[in-house]
């Protein structure tokens, strides 16, 4: 045999040696995001550091729903977070094994936790793996056990010892930088998530450093707090064993949900909100009698629903989309549990409140004039859209699309909407095809203010964004997790922002509000000399780099996306891309806001306009 021969022989032979056991926590550090989900640097709201957050939390709020401990205390120092519960305290034999030995934990007993989110002794031990420093203390009965951690490894313990405060648990960490990278905690994320808790556990009180954060009426506060559209009836907010749901309609287009089973946050719906959705239309349907579609019924519906379910199963770690059929092992289905308590509660409101059952009746029968009055047009509009196939000038697609991926890679879906053939060039050229798609705008968009919905049909770039994207119908079928609006950064750019953002928010405001929609940021300068190259997305910037690279660099002021070659465009839109994510709250006053910016011209906004321009002259 020869050398080469024997090489590879050797190379590809599968011995004992190949089999490797990952000692304690080490697995998780190999692959954590089989465990967290994504990593990210605490930008989104979906990064790693906060699920780690909210696996501490659920074990606590599995307290409160176990009827527990009534407050949850937690404090954020830089990247150091402490939780503190009042339950009855992890028991101090078993408090080590608890927090850093896999597939431990008292979840699996049925009678202690019978509804509980996290059911698969998972989750404090993934934060313990993933933090350079992780502590915890069981309080019990006069008495506190203590011990310390770092990267999973158990660092000491501290025996029994006498104590005066009340039972409960308490945890600290501090995410692990070799693992996240530099990262910061963002406030407002961690309290959106703890406002969630919030609703869903009315009677429990979360301290989060000097706020409170209280629900008297749950799913309904919930609902008050997050509609940006104004309400055509009161919210109608109904509660039994184990289901909590709040409705209204809103003269937006398309469906809003918010759903949740067992406290978490299924933020990409499952079987509970699919059953949500067909009772609702059912019940609506049966009660007046009609011929109706179950379009124009959930048209402008903003709903919540939450529903306990004993040993849920989920579609992945991260518990994002509920995967149970049953409510129980031997209960009835979610379908039917469900939809038996829309008809018989949905149906008695409907009976009981003909005023608002009168309201509900005109909106739909709004909705559905306005379908047919555009349908000869949609149909059309349907059939061209069907016909771009996926290699023409307006969409560059991607082999893979986002309901197609099955693990971590659903976080690198994109869509990147951008305007002229020079940029739309450069990304194509630069992407990564597997996941990354471009849409080429032609010039700047209409501007659908105070447009119908015929117009997303009539509207040929319009019509095409919607089919590219598969949202005619809701975001079930959404082909691209992230939606990047990528423009110049000069005032044309601007322009082409605020006229897809209108677009986007007049009539598929959820694609806003669950956080899909992002602007990518692209550097304004190139720094360099002939060792190395600084790319600057500000003056700030711009200047560091200047004084690191030395005396008279070489500098460029990219006027536009189309300036940067390919070869450059593939280190913005890789792993170190920048984005801004657009939310949308209430508190922005979406239809007040469209109206100002992007309504008629008023001399309201001339004067604005006029203030503004000499606001910047002056500085």
């Amino acid at each position: 045999m020869s050398e080469k021969n024997s090489k590879t022989s050797t190379s590809s032979q599968y011995t004992d040696a190949n089999i490797i056991t990952l000692e304690g926590l080490e697995h998780v550090r190999l692959r954590p995001g089989m465990y967290i989900g994504k990593l990210g640097d605490g930008a989104f709201a979906d990064d790693g550091i906060y699920v780690l957050l909210k696996e501490v939390i659920d074990n606590s709020i599995d307290e409160f729903r176990m009827k527990f401990g009534a407050q949850i205390d937690i404090l954020l120092t830089d990247s150091l977070i402490s939780v503190r519960d009042y339950g009855r305290g992890i028991p101090q034999g078993k408090m080590i094994d608890a927090v850093s030995v896999m597939n431990t934990g008292g979840k699996y007993d049925s009678k202690a936790f019978q509804k509980s989110v996290g059911l698969n002794g998972v989750g404090t031990k993934a934060v313990n793996a993933l933090s350079s420093a992780f502590s915890v203390r069981s309080f019990r009965d006069g008495t506190v056990k203590e011990a310390y951690f770092e990267r999973g490894k158990l660092v000491r313990e501290q025996e029994l010892e006498q104590t005066s405060e009340r039972n409960g648990t308490w945890i600290a960490f501090s995410p692990d930088e070799q693992i996240f990278g530099t990262y910061k905690f963002r406030e407002e994320f961690i309290e959106s998530m703890l406002r969630n808790y919030s609703y869903l556990n009315t009677g429990l009180t979360i301290n989060f450093n000097d706020k409170k954060i209280i629900s008297k009426n749950g799913l309904l506060d919930l609902l008050n707090e997050n509609i940006t559209s104004e309400s055509l009836y009161p919210i109608v907010h109904l509660k039994g064993e184990d289901i909590e749901i709040a409705f209204t309609h809103t003269y937006q287009y398309g469906e809003e949900y918010y759903s949740f089973v067992n406290g978490q946050h299924t933020t990409q719906g499952g079987t509970h909100q699919t059953a949500f959705r067909e009772a609702f239309g059912r019940t609506v349907k049966e009660f007046y009698n009609k011929n109706m579609e179950y379009v124009d019924i959930r048209s402008g519906l903003v709903a919540a629903v939450s529903v306990a379910v004993q040993e849920p199963v989920f579609e992945s770690q991260t518990k994002i989309k509920l995967g149970s059929k049953d409510m129980a092992p031997e209960g009835p289905s979610v379908a039917k549990f469900i939809g038996d308590f829309i008809k018989k509660e949905f149906d008695n409101f409907l009976h009981k409140h003909a005023d608002i059952a009168d309201v509900l009746l005109k909106k739909i029968q709004e909705s559905e004039k306005e379908r047919k009055a555009i349908a000869g047009v949609t149909k059309l509009a349907r059939e061209r859209a069907k016909k771009v196939n996926l290699h023409n000038k307006k969409l560059r697609d991607c082999r893979v699309h986002y309901n197609d991926i099955k693990n971590d890679d659903k976080e690198l879906s994109a869509l990147f909407i951008t305007e002229g053939d020079s940029a739309s060039g450069s990304i194509t050229k630069s992407r990564d095809v597997n996941y990354q798609a471009v849409f080429s705008l032609r010039g700047k968009p209409y501007n659908s203010y105070g447009q119908t919905k015929r117009v997303v049909y009539e509207n040929e770039e319009f019509n095409l964004l919607q089919a590219a994207l598969n949202i005619e119908d809701g975001l079930d079928g959404l082909r691209y997790n992230k939606v990047i609006i990528a423009t110049d950064a000069d005032v044309d750019g601007m322009h082409i922002r605020l006229l897809l953002m209108t677009f986007f928010l007049q009539f598929f405001p959820d694609l806003v509000k669950k956080g899909h929609v992002y602007i990518l940021q692209t550097p304004l300068f190139r720094v360099r000399n002939k060792k190395e190259t600084r790319y600057c997305y500000t003056e700030e910037e711009r200047l560091k780099a200047v004084k690191k690279l030395g005396v008279n660099p070489e500098i460029t002021r990219f006027k536009g996306l189309g300036e940067i070659s390919h070869d450059e465009f593939k280190h913005f839109i890789g792993k170190d891309i920048r984005l801004d994510q657009v939310k949308l709250r209430k508190e922005d006053g979406v239809t007040e806001m469209l109206s100002f910016y992007m309504g008629d011209n008023t001399p309201e906004r001339q004067q604005f306009i006029v203030e503004n321009l000499n606001a910047d002259v002056g500085d």
